[in-house]
């Protein structure tokens, strides 16, 4: 087997596999999203939005095409190379580590499509609210756009074949020491690949204990791109907004 990974999101976030087997994202539903988030926040003309952990861009780009500047930044060189081609007088990428500061304020950072809890050392996940705190003007929100992991381990199908581009993509997934685990294996030009994707199982209460610890507060709770009231049992996204 071919595993390029020691941190797992650092390499599977970086192969050409990834946005290959999630090439199929509803971007009509992102736009949705970005259009009943911004609205609810009622964010200034012109306000500046931080994209943390963008991937290739599909939020920030059109998150500015709303009118918004933006910075969107990721860990990932290949994805920003690819997104940079977008970049214009109110809109840039660049490759950033989510659990450090990025320099700069804004009226918003969004944390989006499950984009946290990755991380090895527990303690950068305390560091990444800490960093979008120091992110934040005066009058900034925070948000982070999270799975409802109460839901997810209630549904989840622990094996299917996904079939993209001709590659079978094997997913199996368990819950293991409090993550959510994926492992995705494939052939390719004759080569074997496993990849895993792991994320912590976070639960509301578990993001509430970390919001405090970063003496930030908790504005609002909702359950869906819609932004309907949360619902541990039913709701399939946990999207909180912070100060």
């Amino acid at each position: 087997m071919t595993n390029l990974s020691k941190k797992w999101y650092a390499s599977w976030f970086d192969t050409p596999f990834y946005h290959i087997l999630y090439k199929d994202r509803d971007y009509a539903e992102a736009e949705a999203f970005m259009t009943n988030l911004t609205e609810y926040l009622n964010l200034p003309e012109n306000a500046k939005i931080l994209d943390l952990a963008c991937g290739k861009g599909r939020h920030s780009i059109f998150l500015n095409k709303l009118g918004y500047n933006v910075v969107g930044a990721d860990l990932s060189e290949n994805s920003i190379n690819f997104a940079k081609q977008f970049e214009n007088d109110s809109l840039a990428f660049k490759v950033h580590n989510m659990c450090l500061p990025i320099g700069d304020t804004f009226d918003a950072v969004f944390n989006l499509f499950t984009s946290f809890g990755y991380f090895e050392d527990e303690n950068d996940n305390l560091n990444t609210i800490k960093a979008i705190q120091s992110n934040l003007n005066e009058f900034g929100f925070g948000v982070i756009d999270f799975m409802n992991t109460d839901y997810v381990i209630k549904n989840l199908v622990k094996e299917d074949i996904k079939t993209v581009n001709g590659i079978d993509f094997l997913q199996q997934r368990r819950v293991e020491n409090g993550y959510i685990i994926k492992d995705i294996s494939f052939t390719f030009e004759n080569e074997n690949y496993k990849f895993t994707e792991r994320v912590k199982a976070f639960t509301l209460n578990d993001f509430e204990n970390l919001f405090e610890k970063a003496n930030v507060y908790l504005l609002d709770v909702f359950g869906d791109y819609k932004l309907s009231k949360f619902d541990k049992n039913q709701s399939e996204r946990l999207i909180m907004i912070f100060k």
